[in-house]
């Protein structure tokens, strides 16, 4: 069993030389891959029992709505028990629910309702799991290595997101929904096996007072709110992702169908958003920490023109290039700024500030996508344009902090 030491990391080294992220990454590597089983296999069974996008829809609320509700308490959790204890936990009970559905649908006993009480736990689950892996991180490799870290992390799901879901439809033609989700239980036994084996973080002095846990949960949010630097890149981390999510994911669709008239010109522009956030996930790893502050207010307003010229383009090249550009400067600075607030924050309050940094990179998507879906309908030029002019706006916000500006 693990101790409650960590070992000091070498530093100066590529993360994967660190035997405790080495472990890790090989365990997540494995469970992220099984996921795509996962991802792959319930709207195919969902569509199989019912044949209904509502209920498909519905189903992926169930599990947003919670994901979102609870993040910041899953950050308070975290601060206050150990974000590897709490990752063991939600790994634990994933593989409990997806062997139950697995056996259940190999009994032919499986129902509708029992798929609502998949996704609700996986929900719950994400709100708990998402901010214990951020907090986690920085305990097992030196400050200097967290962006190649990240890098590493964030790239490793692009290529199992790019590669797995071939074999993963493939397995589900030749045997079945039920082996999909029994490959995916048996993936999370490896992030399982992982996270015994690693060490948990120093824990809290023992006579350390104990708050309430809604006190701890406003201790992250007053704790974002008194750094003037880290407030205005969360809220830089939260306007991103909200203009970004919303009108690409409804927008692209129907500049590809509008414009182009084909689903090539749809699978081209999908790729190219795919290819540039590899790009920019890879190059942020190598990237240098020399003079950050003025580095991301740069690629920010990139993103912002970009994601403001969208809505005009119409040649494939030309829109093409644009998104991988976007893409991959949208990739790199959520990058450099996870790394960034890991390094900053206070081991004490770490799950805390990542949950409110995953609430603002997450929490807002249902928020977005609803919006642009009523804005397409409004305008496809305009939706996009206004979403580039709160890009920009945003970015001019915190670039009017000098403590931003002189990030190193």
């Amino acid at each position: 069993m693990a101790t409650n030491t960590v070992p000091a990391p070498v530093a100066k080294q590529h993360p994967l030389r660190n035997p405790n992220f080495r472990l890790l990454w090989a365990g997540n590597t494995i469970s992220w891959t099984g996921d795509q089983f996962y991802l792959v296999a319930l709207p195919w069974l969902i569509l199989q029992l019912t044949g209904s996008s509502i209920v498909l829809g519905t189903i992926t609320m169930v599990a947003a709505i919670p994901r979102a509700a609870l993040m910041l308490l899953g950050g308070a959790v975290t601060d206050r028990i150990s974000p590897r204890k709490i990752m063991m936990l939600t790994a634990s009970l994933r593989t409990v629910l997806v062997a139950a559905v697995s056996v259940l649908i190999w009994l032919h006993v499986l129902q509708l309702w029992q798929l609502y009480i998949l996704a609700l736990c996986f929900g719950i689950a994400d709100a708990f799991a998402g901010p214990a892996a951020q907090a986690y991180l920085p305990f097992l490799v030196a400050p200097e290595q967290l962006a190649a870290a990240n890098s590493v992390s964030r790239s490793t799901v692009q290529v199992t997101t790019l590669v797995a879901p071939g074999p993963a439809g493939l397995c589900i033609k030749a045997f079945g929904t039920a082996w999909a989700f029994f490959i995916d239980a048996v993936s999370f036994l490896f992030i399982i096996g992982a996270l015994w084996r690693l060490p948990d973080p120093p824990s809290v002095a023992a006579g350390a007072p104990r708050r309430k846990m809604l006190h701890s949960i406003f201790d992250g949010l007053h704790y974002v709110k008194n750094d003037v630097p880290l407030a205005a890149l969360m809220l830089v981390v939260a306007v991103l992702n909200f203009a970004i999510t919303g009108p690409t994911s409804v927008g692209i669709a129907m500049i590809a169908k509008q414009r182009f008239g084909t689903p090539l010109a749809f699978g081209l522009l999908m790729s190219a958003l795919a290819a540039g956030g590899l790009t920019g996930t890879l190059l942020a790893g190598f990237s240098k920490h020399h003079k950050r502050g003025r580095r991301l207010l740069f690629v920010s307003t990139v993103i912002g023109v970009c994601l403001g010229s969208i809505g005009v383009l119409n040649l494939v090249s030309l829109l093409t290039g644009v998104l991988f550009l976007m893409s991959g400067a949208a990739a790199f600075l959520n990058i450099q700024l996870i790394t960034w607030f890991q390094q900053r924050v206070e081991r004490t309050m770490m799950g805390g500030v990542m949950s409110v940094l995953m609430f603002a990179s997450i929490g807002l998507m249902p928020f977005s996508l609803a919006v642009a879906g009523v804005a397409v309908k409004w305008s496809l030029p305009g939706t996009f344009f206004v979403a580039g002019v709160m890009v920009l706006l945003v970015t001019l916000l915190a670039a009017a902090h000098r403590t931003v500006r002189e990030i190193d």
